[in-house]
């Protein structure tokens, strides 16, 4: 076996074996053969076997052959190598002694041991690098390193057609018009049979010397790897150096296959991202389809009361909005007013049901300094913080009935008085009114006055309750879901099929607060990637007992869906997993999937109480 020998001025000398195509020489750990002298290079020169000669170049150091400094030439038996200025090795092409071996053999495995913990470190430093593209140009550049290649290509496949997605040299810079060093015959081999392969010498190759592509770029040593996941051909990595032949060995292209899986898994969550991103978009497209500024529903009935709203809102009319607790009437109201000439001035909000009666009137109309016990100061009440915008009263059906002759006063002539002061002020306001009371039941029982009933109820907008909205029960809950989990940076992705038929079925007594009240509580406390109905306080008898017969078409819709979701819940949430287990593409999957957590949350969602 040929050797290099170390003489040290004191002790016996340090023989190394040349057993590669390339052996590298130089003071780091990593290198083949370590001399261990702070003079050098941590990668100071290299010996190359081409099969035939050995050739000694330099790397980050001088070398001088006999006394003679070169950069680059042929060595013979009995050379002398001087590394720097101070370190000598003789070259030999015979195998030393045996007394040597088991040193030669401690060094190999030295030098291997070294390896699995550059691979280690490399593994290390990867996780650091948050761009994909900086993370694919280190791996080729740790692949070339490790391999002893001269440049190395991970080539990505687009639609069936290969395209470079890095291309890199020895010396870590990019190489320019990549496609063409590319060997197409190879790169289509290892494509068509998805298994890696070693090219010792291209141009006398029985497979590959009648290429063309092999011809017109002189390959000698060639190696190439699938990049595969879970079974899907992603690209392949390839590297080669044109200068040696019989450069890589089985061991060579273990390596290789080692870089691979690391590249695959970049490049599998690289494509997971972008397919992410585009559910993403998705999701959003057809939410914005199902939305009217901040409100979210596509019922006939809402889409009447927005329609409505369009109508009414660059008008000055009354309003009243009408509706159970909980259906967003605050909601509809910041929707007017987004959509008036008044929407650049204030909102005002007023919550008639909240303020203790005796300080109502001082609330709505202010008041002057000494006016009551513990007016220390002149304060303007809502009416007039209102002034230029939109003024709305909230449980309006609460108001004391002596209070709201006053309010009746003060929207017919559009003027306040303080509490404590004579001096009449005008006023500029649009005012919106909600309740969710029968007021003509109240009228009738003289719990609110007749004349200021038809003041507010110029427009009647009724909000349906929830339970008659349909499948916008879902649409919400999924929106909800998305706000909330990444809110508190919950990894729930979703709900499970009985949980999307009980919240379908149930009731919603308090409607979207209820209903946006337990999503909260379920994020909270659920440990599953779905949640389920017990997590939402829905029992399964929630669900429809199944005698209703449906058209063939929606059960099969229902039953894909509903056996998708249960796979999902299998794999931990896992799409690509589940795609692969159903042997559909993964597109399929999405269309069926909940609203994903990470996507951006619409604005105004945290006043959908009403």
């Amino acid at each position: 076996m040929p050797s290099v020998k170390w003489v040290l001025p004191q002790g016996r000398p340090k023989v190394f074996p040349v057993y590669k195509k390339i052996t590298s020489l130089g003071r780091g750990a990593a290198n083949d053969v370590v001399l261990e002298d702070r003079a050098l290079a941590e990668h100071h020169a290299q010996i190359v076997f081409d099969g035939r000669d050995f050739t000694v170049q330099e790397v980050d150091g001088s070398v001088a052959i006999n006394g003679k400094k070169k950069r680059k030439a042929k060595i013979f038996h009995n050379d002398r190598l001087t590394l720097g200025d101070v370190v000598d090795v003789v070259f030999s092409v015979y195998d030393e002694s045996v007394e040597q071996t088991a040193e030669d053999e401690a060094a190999a495995a030295g030098a291997e041991l070294a390896g699995m913990l550059r691979l280690s470190e490399f593994n290390r430093r990867l996780l650091e690098i948050r761009s994909v593209p900086e993370q694919i140009d280190a791996l080729l550049d740790a692949v070339i390193e490790a391999t002893d290649a001269a440049k190395g290509f991970i080539v990505l496949l687009q639609d069936g057609e290969p395209r470079v997605a890095s291309a890199r040299n020895v010396d870590r810079t990019d190489i320019p018009d990549a496609v063409r060093h590319l060997s197409d015959s190879i790169v289509h081999q290892v494509a068509t049979t998805r298994k890696p392969l070693i090219v010792s010498d291209a141009l006398n190759d029985t497979l590959f010397r009648g290429s063309e592509s092999v011809m017109n770029l002189k390959l000698c040593s060639v190696m190439c790897a699938p990049l595969m996941a879970q079974g899907q051909l992603l690209g392949l990595i390839y590297v080669g150096n044109d200068n040696v032949v019989s450069l890589f060995e089985q061991r060579s292209l273990e390596l290789l296959t080692i870089f691979a899986g690391q590249a695959s898994l970049i490049l599998q969550n690289a494509l997971l991202l972008d397919q992410l991103s585009l559910d993403k978009k998705r999701v959003e497209t057809e939410l914005d389809a199902k939305r009217f500024g901040d409100i979210i529903g596509s019922c006939e009935s809402l889409v009447e009361v927005m329609n409505r709203v369009e109508k009414v809102a660059n008008t000055d009319v009354s309003v009243l909005i009408t509706g159970e607790t909980g259906t967003g009437k605050e909601l509809i109201a910041r929707e007017v007013h987004r959509l008036s000439r008044r929407k650049d001035g204030p909102f005002v909000v007023v919550n008639c049901g909240a303020i203790p009666e005796n300080l109502m009137e001082s609330e709505l109309f202010g008041h002057v300094r000494g006016a009551f016990t513990g007016a220390v100061a002149t304060r303007v009440g809502k009416f007039q913080q209102a002034d230029g915008g939109t003024l709305f009263l909230d449980e309006i059906g609460e108001m004391p009935v002596a209070l709201q002759v006053k309010l009746l006063r003060a929207l017919q002539e559009r003027v306040v008085t303080k509490v404590g002061s004579g001096e009449v002020e005008r006023i500029d306001i649009r005012v919106l009114a909600a309740t969710n009371r029968d007021l003509e039941a109240e009228i009738q029982k003289q719990a609110f006055r007749e004349d200021l009933y038809y003041r507010l109820n110029v427009v009647n907008l009724h909000l349906p309750p929830l339970r008659a909205r349909g499948d916008d029960v879902l649409v919400i809950a999924k929106f909800l879901l998305g706000k909330f989990a990444k809110e508190y940076d919950s990894k729930v992705k979703g709900f499970t099929p009985g949980a999307l038929t009980a919240m379908r079925n149930y009731e919603w007594p308090g409607n979207i607060r209820q209903l946006e009240n337990r999503i909260k509580k379920a994020l909270v406390l659920a440990d599953k990637t779905l949640i389920g109905p017990e997590d939402l306080d829905l029992s399964p008898a929630s669900e429809p007992s199944g005698d209703a017969i449906v058209p063939l078409t929606e059960a099969r819709e229902e039953f894909t869906r509903r056996y998708i979701l249960e796979i999902l819940e299998r794999n931990g949430g896992n799409r690509t997993q589940t795609a692969r287990d159903l042997g559909v593409d993964p597109r399929t999957i999405f269309r069926y999937l909940e609203r994903e957590p990470d996507a951006p949350s619409p604005a105004g969602t945290s006043g959908s109480s009403a």
